[in-house]
């Protein structure tokens, strides 16, 4: 199975490095309105788009119903942490948020343009991303060092009047929650009973410790676990966390109500779950921790392209229920459920910003989009497409409700808005394909 996965990630690569060759680029933006003959640029340019500039001089809101502003998001990266490359810098880091967008578009509707920045500072990257503000309904920070990401999101959060989102962070979080909370209905547990550990303090697993606490489990039920192991006021470098990393440090001292010290093997002696966002495996955990859990384990083995354990060495030590990142196996944990939903949901409400309760809903909407949840399923999938608009309402009744909506509207008007503006962008993107305005691959037709 290893081989097969390796011989098949070379060939995507392979594939990846001449079709962008050939392609230049996967996204483009192309004009929403008709030109009939050159005196229509008399409307859309000079002299008739002055006083559309001068209506939103009056009010700058109104950028929102007179330019794309409404459909907008800024892809925001320093390149510091791009996949599991690391600090491969800005230039490096344009493929992967052109690719980033493609997904925005593809699924959500929403046009996403990629800004690797480049500089020098943590200061000066919240600066860069302030001026941006008048351009976009939204930001989408991606692939940011921690813990450099945890305060860029909340100084950005607190000082923009746009959603900021952290898909590292908060995307991750969400359909982690998602999968947690079906994972419980299926063994019948209560959030506010079951003990959680979290293998790996990254910005992933940090954020969704905040989420799950958000959604009502215990904090002093939870245990954080990292290299230097289990999370606890007495270790040794807690001052240095408390300088350099006060979001690790806050969950040092919230969590682990039975102050236990030790490593993974002991942080699960009788956990109901294992959350593990950690380094690909498959030896990153030896399978046999499991039998230390609890009856009806559930454990989510997370990191890419390997998990921590395979997922059937897992089931052989007791593990009821088993997630990955993976698509080959069964209950894929998938940020890319999230994402272009909640980018809907927050754009068509205009809204002014995103939080943990907004969050909450989301991964609730989610959950429930599984009619009837089961061990090998969880989750969605991609390929559920009802699922986007589904998710946008809800994120965007959300936003209303905590009075952080520009717009108002029922649920099932934003349901309503939000399947138009994606199935008429897929439409477009199908005619575009059909004709042939898209460039067909270079060898003909070509599926994996």
């Amino acid at each position: 199975m290893i081989m097969e996965d390796q011989e098949r990630t070379e060939k995507y690569n392979e594939d990846a490095l001449r079709y962008s060759e050939y392609f230049k680029g996967k996204i483009q933006t192309i004009s929403k309105v008709p030109v009939r003959s050159l005196d229509d640029f008399s409307i859309w340019y000079t002299p008739g788009v002055a006083a559309v500039s001068k209506k939103i001089a009056s009010d700058p809101d109104l950028s929102f119903e007179l330019t794309g502003r409404w459909n907008s998001i800024a892809i925001l990266t320093d390149g510091t942490r791009v996949l599991g490359l690391g600090n491969i810098g800005p230039e490096a880091a344009m493929p992967v948020m052109e690719g980033k967008a493609l997904i925005f578009n593809y699924l959500g509707g929403v046009n996403a343009i990629p800004v690797p920045i480049r500089v020098k500072s943590r200061e000066e990257f919240v600066s860069v991303a302030k001026a941006l503000e008048p351009s976009f309904g939204g930001i989408n920070l991606e692939d940011i060092e921690s813990p450099k990401c945890f305060f860029l999101l909340e100084t950005l959060q607190k000082e923009m009047n746009i959603p900021v989102w952290h898909d590292d962070q908060l995307g991750t979080a969400s359909i982690t929650l998602a999968g947690v909370i079906n994972s419980l209905r299926v063994v019948g547990k209560k959030i506010d009973q079951v003990k959680v550990v979290f293998n790996g303090a990254g910005a992933a697993n940090i954020a969704a410790a905040f989420l799950f606490k958000a959604a009502g489990f215990k904090m002093k039920n939870m245990i954080l676990v990292d290299s230097k192991g289990i999370l606890q006021p007495e270790r040794e470098d807690i001052d240095s966390l408390m300088i350099n990393n006060p979001w690790k440090y806050q969950l040092a001292i919230e969590t682990n109500g039975e102050r236990i010290k030790g490593d993974l093997s002991h942080a699960v002696e009788g956990a109901d779950l294992l959350i593990s966002a950690a380094k690909s495996g498959p030896d990153t955990i030896d399978s046999k921790v499991v039998r230390r859990m609890n009856k009806d384990a559930i454990v989510f083995v997370l990191a890419n392209p390997i998990p921590e354990m395979w997922p059937e060495e897992a089931k052989e030590n007791g593990a009821r229920i088993v997630a990955t990142g993976r698509s080959d196996f069964p209950n894929q944990i998938n940020n890319s459920l999230v994402f272009p939903g909640v980018f809907r949901g927050v754009l068509d409400a205009r809204a002014k910003g995103v939080n943990f309760d907004v969050m909450v809903a989301a991964s609730y909407e989610i959950a429930n989009f599984v009619e009837e949840p089961s061990e090998e399923k969880i989750v969605p999938t991609m390929e559920e497409w009802e699922l986007y608009p589904r998710l946008a309402s809800a994120v965007a009744s959300k936003t209303v409700e905590l009075g952080l909506a520009r717009k108002n509207d029922s649920k099932e008007g934003f349901y309503r808005r939000a399947r138009e503006i994606i199935e008429s962008n897929r439409n477009i993107y199908s005619k575009l394909m059909d004709l042939g305005l898209i460039k067909r691959m270079p060898n003909g037709e070509h599926k994996y």
